[in-house]
């Protein structure tokens, strides 16, 4: 029986590798797994006002579809987030998605065709790349400094072609860390406006930032057409809820996408009620969690990174935000960096991801690694990886 070619090229190392994982366990050996951003797996749970709200809004019968676009107050909310960090919208603006990645899903399905570009930046998170590719498209990576969180201005430029339809950007980065300031935001927008392409902008980390003020896109945007992706799963630690929303910049240029992409959110009828109802509190609710969560994987990091660079043979730039490090191979006694993943589970129990998994371009040659786990186990996990490199 056949099966689709699209499907074919749908990769995620994030969550492939963890099938290597369970080989190891099955020997009996324990494994670390530094390999999923999901803060909630990792001990930071949704406040209980949170949690008391999809508790309250299941009891209260709230337990039917919403509108397709989402609940109106949920809505309204997220449009006064949106304005604090720059933008001029209002609840119509704004769709509510099962997830960052439905709402990527629907924005690259709606402007991508057979055989058009999308400039992604590399490393990139891997569903930008497949959902690109399961659509027909073809992903571009572009360079971007790691050490001092800045795009390759001129890489850009030079890979726009009459195919490109979209410049996608990940700030705060997954699996890097990089945070873009607001320079470099301006340039791109700018990129964009002279070669007509859509802006595709992932803020789901916007708050995770640990030493200098996140500047969103909004702050530059001005009515380019600039299409923003977040979500409450990260600082607002509900991943296994699932709820995510797209916000439309006020731009004629996305007049015709308004009109057409809500058919998909028609299609798949709605987001969970009593999931929106919880994101709602999250909004309204005390934001002071939300610090004291920072503030503790700030000390994973500063421990993370300083170990790491005491290693021989690694090296690795200091994240700015978000929760990953990404640290460089730069001894090939390893051989690749798939081969430096599998031989570190096998022989350590340490389970990282490739970093070709996030781009072969840029990823090779480095792996990524979580640092959500607490100290003490991260601090055990260092070790191995020490022992492994010195080796």
């Amino acid at each position: 029986m056949k099966v689709s070619k699209k499907v074919v090229g749908v990769e995620y190392a994030i969550r492939d590798i963890v099938l290597a994982a369970r080989k190891v366990e099955q020997k009996g050996m324990q494994v670390d797994y530094l390999n999923i951003g999901d803060p909630v797996q990792f001990g930071f749970q949704p406040p209980n006002n949170v949690k008391q709200a999809l508790i309250n809004a299941i009891n209260n019968g709230d337990n039917f579809y919403s509108s397709s676009e989402g609940l109106l107050e949920l809505r309204q909310e997220i449009a006064k987030k949106e304005n604090a960090k720059g933008l001029c919208i209002t609840a119509d603006d704004i769709l509510i998605t099962n997830g960052v990645s439905e709402g990527l899903d629907m924005v690259i399905s709606s402007i991508v065709e057979e055989g058009d570009e999308v400039l992604l930046p590399g490393p990139y998170y891997p569903p930008y790349a497949s959902y690109v590719r399961l659509h027909g498209g073809v992903p571009v990576e572009f360079g971007v400094d790691l050490n001092n969180s800045t795009p390759d201005i001129d890489d850009i430029k030079s890979k726009i072609t009459s195919k490109t339809v979209a410049i996608c950007l990940i700030s705060p980065n997954n699996p890097t860390g990089v945070v873009f300031n607001e320079n470099s935001l301006k340039e791109l927008v700018d990129i964009a406006n002279e070669h007509d392409l859509y802006i595709i902008c992932d803020e789901i980390y916007d708050q995770i930032i640990f030493d200098d003020k996140f500047v969103g896109i909004g702050k530059v945007a001005r009515d380019s057409p600039v299409i923003i992706l977040n979500g409450f799963s990260k600082v607002h630690l509900m991943s296994g809820w699932r709820i995510g929303y797209i916000a439309f910049n006020q731009s004629p240029q996305l007049k015709e996408l308004r009109e057409h992409l809500p058919k998909l959110a028609r299609v798949r009828i709605a987001t969970s009620l009593p999931v929106q109802y919880a994101a709602l509190e999250s909004l309204r609710g005390p934001q002071d969690y939300i610090h004291d969560f920072i503030s503790e994987i700030k000390k994973h990091r500063d421990l993370v990174v300083k170990r790491l660079n005491e290693m021989p043979g690694l090296s690795c730039p200091n994240p700015k935000g978000a929760f990953y490090a990404f640290p460089k191979i730069e001894d090939d006694r390893f051989g690749n960096d798939k081969e430096f993943v599998t031989k570190l589970l096998e022989q350590k129990g340490v389970l990282t991801v490739h970093g070709s998994g996030f781009g072969e371009q840029y990823g090779r040659g480095h792996f990524r690694l979580v640092y959500l786990p607490n100290l003490k186990v991260l601090d055990s996990a260092m070790d191995k990886i020490q022992e492994f490199v010195s080796q």
